[in-house]
Parts: structure tokens; sequence; C-alpha cells
């Protein structure tokens, strides 16, 4: 294919490419949060306690977390549609199996791999959704793009809890799994701009894949083998002490951070030189692979924007993913509503205006834009200082007719900064790591956000009670929101590097 075809092609496909991406970004979603609206019923059936339920949140996040970094480096390697492909395929499988275990464990390890499959999707679709929109359509782009967000997240706990309602949980697992398979299939076939040779038939997917795993393995040994270990660890621990520990989840999630520090180290020493290169095929992807990871590390590091938009982003993911993730419990136990009626009172106003308050959050930053250039970050966090204190205010309404119109507002301005944060982090990255950081991003904010916003809360409302173990999110999320504003003195000289339009 010609360099001017090619161009045309991708020209004519970004629509078709941005509307597919946020149909899989919105099915993550999904498949992640349709657990929260089964708590009830799986706190029951499997004689779990609330930390347990929040181990299980963060069973999908800490390998999120984890997986997100390799799997953002292997998309850069390699197809970003073979690895979406491959990512949406695995999360399908283990949705699914989800409705087939009979305790607390296998429960657990399902939902892990739902977290690796939306990792090996998350990074590639959000970085080839920048490479399609570059320049003043990119924050609106990322708008439409992370709708799939709270969309996903509310359908996720409408579908599942009626579904669980209607059939019971077992079934609700099940049948969620199922659309996975015909968008995977599809994703393959979109075109990858930075790649020549346009779109990919099944059999080069799973070449790429296999020659793309090759590397990826040997650059990340010390993290499978932390993984392999800590599921020996967590299956001993679950043996011996049964549901009335998390020593398990615990045991998965540390071996497996010692691991990735190990595999850090290395690579350090391979960009600092310090280990001598063999000449084999797989030395020389790794020594690939070592030197973006480097180059991302060392973006990331000299770039301000970069650390504010991270550390912010840790803030609010700990606190949005906490929020969504427990607000069908504590609606349940506070309002005294059914499990139906949280999951359709969620759905119904969380569709609206969740997806208002992102594509609102990315229209409104792009305008602004034009005359402020530091107008995504100020967005960004503009919402958290409107939304927080209405989360906050939220939290202390017993009174069904009032707490639907807060709840409105606050998930507007809440949902704001989906579009321009992602779009902050490609005004300031080279595209040609684009992946890599995204992964390391997405790597951090969930390891130091939700990952540890789940247990927590479910520690503190079993000491505390739910009601007040709840306030400490959109506290913590204002705090986020307010970081981010620093990015806003930041943004246009760090972008200016890399020619931000």
């Amino acid at each position: 294919m010609s360099s001017v075809g090619s161009q045309s092609a991708v020209s004519r496909q970004s629509g078709y490419a941005l509307g597919l991406l946020t149909v899989i970004n919105l099915l993550n979603y999904i498949e992640r949060n349709a657990i929260f609206a089964l708590f009830e019923p799986l706190k029951h059936d499997l004689n779990l306690t609330d930390a347990h339920l929040g181990w299980l949140a963060s069973a999908y996040v800490l390998v999120f977390s984890i997986a997100s970094l390799p799997l953002g480096v292997l998309s850069d390697m390699r197809s970003r549609p073979a690895v979406i492909a491959a990512g949406v395929g695995f999360w399908s499988v283990c949705t699914s199996a989800g409705g087939l275990v009979r305790g607390f464990l296998p429960l657990l390890l399902t939902r892990a791999g739902v977290g690796l499959g939306g990792a090996a999707a998350g990074a590639a679709s959000t970085s080839l959704v920048a490479t399609y929109f570059e320049g003043p359509r990119r924050a609106l782009a990322m708008g439409v793009f992370m709708a799939g967000i709270p969309l996903g997240g509310v359908l996720g706990i409408l579908i599942a809890g009626q579904l669980g309602v209607a059939y019971g949980w077992r079934v609700a697992f099940l049948a969620l799994g199922v659309p996975g398979f015909v968008l995977g299939a599809v994703a393959a076939r979109l075109i990858d701009p930075s790649r020549a040779g346009g779109s990919l038939s099944f059999g080069g997917t799973l070449k790429e894949l296999r020659a793309g795993g090759a590397a990826l393995a040997s650059s990340f040994r010390y993290l499978l083998l932390g993984l392999g270990l800590g599921s020996v660890a967590a299956l001993g621990f679950h043996v011996s002490l049964g549901n009335d520990t998390s020593a398990d989840a615990a045991a998965l999630g540390t071996l497996a951070a010692i691991g990735l520090a190990l595999d850090v180290r290395r690579w350090v020493r391979r960009a600092g030189g310090s280990d001598t290169p063999d000449g084999s095929d797989e030395d020389a992807a790794f020594t690939t692979a070592s030197r973006g990871l480097a180059e991302a590390a060392q973006t990331v590091l000299r770039t301000p924007t970069l650390l504010y938009v991270f550390a912010g982003g840790a803030l609010i993911s700990f606190g949005m993913n906490g929020i969504i993730g427990w607000a069908p419990s504590f609606m349940s136990r506070e309002l005294g509503l059914s499990v139906g009626a949280v999951t359709l009172l969620l759905g119904k106003y969380g569709l609206i205006f969740g997806i208002a308050g992102t594509l609102a959050g990315g229209a409104i930053a792009d305008a602004l834009r034009k005359s402020r250039p530091a107008a995504r970050p100020l967005v960004a966090g503009a919402g958290f200082l409107i939304g927080a204190p209405l989360a906050i205010w939220l939290l202390t309404i017993r009174d069904i007719d009032l707490f639907i119109p807060v709840f409105c507002a606050a998930f507007f301005f809440l949902t704001w900064y989906n579009g321009p944060l992602s779009a902050t982090i490609f005004d300031v990255v080279p595209p040609q790591i684009g992946g890599t950081v995204v992964g390391a991003y997405l790597f951090f904010i969930h390891l130091a956000g939700d990952a540890i916003a789940f247990p927590l809360v479910g520690a503190l409302s079993d000491r505390f009670g739910l009601e007040y173990a709840m306030f400490l999110l959109p506290v913590v999320a204002l705090l986020g929101g307010t970081l981010v504003l620093f990015a806003a003195k930041t943004v246009v000289r760090d972008g200016v590097g890399i020619g931000t339009a």
C-alpha cells in the first residue's frame, strides 16, 4: 500500500475506528464493573466479607495495573489491533468462566484474568485513538473514547444487576462474556497508522502476537515468575485458611510486584550498558523493549506535566473507581433499595449524565484551548472542584427525591476529566512511545489508586460501617483534581518539544 493510499485509508477509517474502539472500551468497563452489582448475592452465596468483596474488585485492578506496562510495550513493538483483539478475547473467556466457579479463590483468578485482557486492550486502544486523531480534535475524540468508561461502568452495573435478579449471578457472568468474541475479531482488522501494510489477517495477527510475546516474555521474565509463585502461594493460603483471610490475594499481588521490580532493575542495567548483549534474536528484542521502556521512563521523569498527571490520576482513580464500585452496596444498605432498583437508578441517570459529562469535558477543553492552550488540565481539574463537594454532600442524603438530582449533578462534573486528561498525556509524549507511556500511566494510577481503594474501603466498612468509609473517596478525588490543575502551568512548555497542536 502506498504512503498516500495508506494515509487515505487511515483518514477514511478514523471515525469507524473511534466508534469501534469506544464500544470495546465500553465493554471493558461493563466486564469490570459487573461484579459490583453482584456483590450482595456473591457475599451471600459464597459466604464472603466486605473485605473479600474489596479484593475481588482489586483482583482486576492489580493485574490490570501490572500488565498495562508490558502490554503497552508490546503494543508499541507490534500491531496495536492485534494486541487489542487478543485482550478482548481473553477477558471474554475469563468473564464467562466467572459464572462457573464455586469459591472465592477461583472467582478471584477469573477477575484477575479479566484484568489481564483489559490491560492488553486499554493501553493499545488509547494510543491508537491518539494516533488517528492528532491536534485540535484530540480531546474531543478522547472524550468520545473515554465515554466508554462511565457508560460501560453504569451499564455493567445495570445489565449485571438485572440479569442477576432475573437469572442469578452465574448466568450474568456467562452472558456478559459473549459479545467480546465478536468485537475482538472485528478489531483485528483495523489499520494501525504507525505500521505499513494495512490491516492484518487472522494469521497475521497470531504471527504478530507470537513474535511480540517472545520478546515480552524475555523482558518480563521475573514478573511472570512472580505471578506463578504468587498463584501457588495464594492457593496455599486459600486451602489452609479458607475464605476468612485476604492473605491469598495479598500474596499474589506482592510477589507479582517484586517480580516487576526485578525486571525494572534489568531494564535499567541494560539501558545503562551494564549487561552485554549476546547477539541473539531474543536479546535484540529484549534490548529494543528495554530501550523503549527506558525512554518512556525518562520522558515521564523529566516532564513535569506527566508527573502531575500521574500523581493526580492515581488519587482520582482511588476516589472515582472506589465510588463507582461501592455505590450499589451503599445505596442498597443506606437507602433501603433492592439490588434491581439500585442498578436501574444508576443505569438510568448514570448513563445520561456520565456520557454528558465526559463529552462536555472534551468539547469544553477543545473549545477553550483555542484561547487558553492549557485548557485541557484546567477543565479536568475544574470538574473535581465542583463535583467532589457535591459527592460529599450526596453521602449524607437519605431522601431519594433529593439524592437523585444531587447524584446527577455530581456525576456530570466528576466525569469531565476523562477526555482532557488522556489528551494531555499525548500532548507531551512522542507518538512512538505513546503506548508504553499510557501503559505506565495505567499501571501507576490503578496500582496506587483503586487497587488500594477497594479493599481499604471494604476493611473500613467491616470496622466502622460503609456509610462512614465512603467519605474517604470524594475527598481523595478532590485532592487529585487539585493536583492536576498544576499541570496547566507546564503543559504548553512541555508540549513544545514535540510540536503539540
